[in-house]
């Protein structure tokens, strides 16, 4: 049973990982494909369809760049404040 248990909250973490990337990379590339295409190009006829088009692009980049850098960037997190912790105690 307690097995079974432990499965499931991996599995949910798993999961929840998932969604987070899918929902951050859908925000994110949203608002920054908005900005650089309005800067760039200004508000015209091409804007809507030169936004959609790089908000896609940046959309399938971003996706496995969340699910597979930012756990590399989290160990370089707890590795520099364990780091410090241990500086600090000195």
């Amino acid at each position: 049973m307690k097995k079974q248990k432990l499965k499931l909250q991996a599995e949910n973490e798993n999961l929840k990982k998932f969604i987070f990337a899918f929902l951050m990379g859908l925000v994110t590339t949203c608002i920054i494909s908005f900005s650089i295409v309005a800067i760039n190009i200004g508000f015209n006829e091409r804007f809507i369809k030169i936004w959609f088009k790089s908000w896609g692009l940046a959309y399938i980049l971003v996706i496995p760049a969340i699910l597979f850098i930012a756990p590399l960037i989290d160990m370089l997190i707890d590795y520099i404040f364990k780091r410090k912790k241990v500086n600090v105690k000195r």
